[in-house]
């Protein structure tokens, strides 16, 4: 585990594997920290040198500074960039769930040159509704991440991931509600403004997507919209998988990203 110091704030990062490999940047959902990608990383190795983050007041990583009151999907990915240049790396393969796929978005539409790949899984071009997401906002300012994780987390998980890991939703929960409330507000209130419809059309990027059929929260109809409005293929779908395929099902995520970006 490392540190960048970046506008200000210390940003938890790490850097694994081989520094002569291709980097692979992996950004984790809102809510969750980079271990999200712990269980696929002795896969992802062998190919690539990895590099995972957490996002602002998630995990490590220090809260969104208080003199700033917006977060931007830009202010992300400049993130994003300046871990990358932190590896050396000029261009890398980028992978991002949630709103790390809002980062994908972002990198894809305004920082091409920089990317060998992008996979974004479980994302959208808009994802719900400016209402919802600012209704959500204000509930953790109000009452705090430890209180809303006991409806939010069950909703990433699908049914087959809670029967064979019974802990997981209590795990998650603990570490959700650890989290920084108005960091999190804040990256709320960004996914309700969050809008690529105009912005993908066109890229030089290859572009892969994947969704889960159990998703709730960016269902398959989701991905097949993005799909659309960005001129990559239908997404890839797996079945019985909720909206945290990394944790869900590691193995078939790594091997399709072994199988695309090699």
């Amino acid at each position: 585990m490392a540190f960048l110091k970046h506008n200000g704030r210390a940003v938890c990062y790490r850097l694994l594997g081989d520094s002569a490999k291709p980097l692979l940047m992996l950004a984790h959902p809102l809510g969750m920290t980079q271990g999200v990608w712990d269980d696929m990383l002795p896969a992802l190795l062998g190919k690539f040198r990895v590099l995972t983050w957490d996002l602002p007041g998630h995990g490590a990583s220090a809260a969104w500074p208080e003199d700033s009151d917006r977060i931007t999907p830009e202010d992300l990915a400049r993130e994003a960039l300046a871990l990358a240049a932190a590896a050396g790396a000029e261009r890398f393969h980028f992978v991002g769930t949630s709103i790390g796929g809002v980062i994908g978005q972002q990198l894809v539409s305004q920082h091409a040159d920089s990317l060998l790949s992008a996979t974004l899984t479980n994302t959208g071009a808009v994802i719900g509704t400016a209402d919802a997401w600012n209704t959500r906002s204000a509930n953790v300012l109000e009452l705090g991440l430890s209180v809303m994780a006991v409806d939010i987390v069950p909703r990433w998980f699908g049914p087959a991931a809670c029967e064979q890991q019974p802990a997981l939703v209590e795990g998650w929960r603990v570490i959700m509600g650890r989290g920084d409330d108005r960091s999190y507000a804040l990256l709320c209130e960004l996914l309700g403004r969050v809008d690529f419809r105009e912005k993908l059309g066109e890229h030089r990027v290859p572009l892969q997507l994947v969704g889960g059929s159990d998703d709730v929260a960016t269902p398959p109809e989701t991905l097949k919209a993005l799909a659309q409005c960005s001129s990559a293929s239908d997404p890839v779908i797996l079945e019985h998988v909720g909206h945290v395929p990394s944790v869900e099902c590691p193995d078939r995520f790594s091997q399709i990203l072994l199988d695309t970006l090699t």
